[in-house]
């Protein structure tokens, strides 16, 4: 079996992202069209914020669904943010923030935003020579006068200080970074670099540095950083991008016993790690053009002991009412075992081992005929894996019987 193949159904990154073709994603369309135009187009662009939760055996395609949304947020504008929980800290929610805001890179955002300002003034930015400030091509022309100046300022101030949705100190802080790109308020590197680091929660920064600019903020922390999370979603949204689409992926281990992660999670952190979630959810309403998906095996859900289950403030808030004869596509608590169920058919299973098959480009791996196909599609409804390793399983079979 070829290692990319093993390394997306697994649930890790592969670099080919095509390996499945257009049929596997076909499979998912009837999800992932649908996000595309309720979530994506319509209502996260439009001020709303969600999370969603996605689950299935190991082998069930999480990794590359969330790939598949990963594009389409690309393609429809949004910042998009990709990490595991094998990676970052689950438990405190300020490791989840600066890592978002390391993806999300604030200084493009504030350039962006700053050629907003220029253009508000009755100037185009692209008749700025590059390499050139705002403020030095107005003095170049004869208009870098105090009335000028005055106007930039107001202009920062009704950007930043005035919107309701920054925390204060986080728009006084973008406030004098976009004076910096600008030009004007003159703001000197070093402290540029203390800005910057203030905001990606760094806790080397002295507070008392910052004070000398005026500038008197608290520390980010777990406490605060959800609060920061929707000042930099409303940033992302001035720069002009449709919003913010964070995936976390291999959320399992938090129940994981393997001592060769790299990250381990003792009860504590497990339940501090429910709890942030749970706040989250409670939190969301309150931010805006934001969406999370979280993605994780089937297990975290069926182990009673340390599952999600077992904390039950965070399993009240994400179970889900009710469940019909059809996948439910608006559901917050996606399972992509019971969407293969009805949208695999043994057509559509032929055309993926097809699709498989010519991705590996060696003789390993044998296209499946309609009897095995059907057979795939009426196992995948018990078993411990999904039904793309099924597939895969089974090509590898029908290769050693011939």
């Amino acid at each position: 079996m070829g290692t990319e193949n093993n390394e997306l159904l697994d649930g890790q990154q592969s670099d080919d992202e095509g390996i499945f073709g257009e049929t596997l994603a076909d499979g998912m369309g009837f999800l992932t069209r649908f996000w595309e135009e309720k979530y994506l187009k319509e209502y996260i662009r439009d001020g709303g914020s969600k999370i969603k939760f996605i689950t299935g055996r190991p082998g069930s395609g999480k990794t590359y669904f969330l790939q598949q949304m990963t594009n389409l947020a690309q393609q429809e504008n949004y910042k998009t943010v990709w990490f595991s929980a094998k990676d970052i800290w689950m438990h405190d929610f300020k490791e989840i923030y600066v890592e978002i805001f390391h993806q999300c890179d604030i200084l493009e955002c504030l350039e962006k935003i700053s050629h907003t300002l220029i253009a508000d003034m009755g100037f185009d930015s692209r008749d700025i020579p590059a390499g050139m400030r705002f403020i030095d091509y107005l003095s170049q022309n004869g208009m870098g006068d105090a009335l000028t100046k005055r106007e930039i300022r107001a202009q920062l101030k009704q950007i930043f200080l005035d919107n309701p949705l920054l925390d204060n100190n986080f728009a006084l802080a973008c406030s004098m970074l976009t004076g910096g790109i600008l030009g004007y308020p003159v703001l000197e590197a070093k402290n540029r670099d203390m800005l910057l680091a203030w905001l990606e929660g760094d806790r080397m920064i002295k507070l008392s540095q910052l004070r000398a600019l005026g500038f008197f903020p608290n520390r980010i922390t777990k406490f605060n950083a959800r609060h920061m999370l929707r000042s930099l979603a409303e940033i992302v949204r001035l720069g002009g991008d449709s919003g913010i689409f964070v995936t976390i992926d291999d959320l399992e281990m938090l129940i994981s016993r393997s001592s060769l992660e790299a990250v381990h999670y003792t009860k504590m952190k497990r339940e501090d790690t429910y709890e942030s979630i749970r706040q989250l959810i409670d939190d969301i309403d309150s931010m805006k053009n934001i969406m999370f998906a979280y993605a994780f095996d089937r297990e975290l859900m069926d182990n009673e002991n340390a599952g999600l289950k077992s904390y039950q403030a965070l399993w009240m808030r994400i179970q889900n009412e009710i469940v019909g004869e059809r996948f439910n596509r608006f559901a917050d608590m996606v399972d992509l075992d019971r969407l293969a169920a009805q949208e695999y058919t043994p057509e559509v299973i032929m055309e993926i081992s097809k699709s498989l098959a010519g991705a590996q480009n060696q003789v390993s791996m044998q296209v499946l005929d309609y009897g095995r196909a059907k057979e795939i599609a009426e196992m995948a409804h018990t078993g411990a894996v999904g039904i793309l390793r099924l597939i895969q399983m089974a090509m590898q079979e029908v290769r050693e019987d011939v």
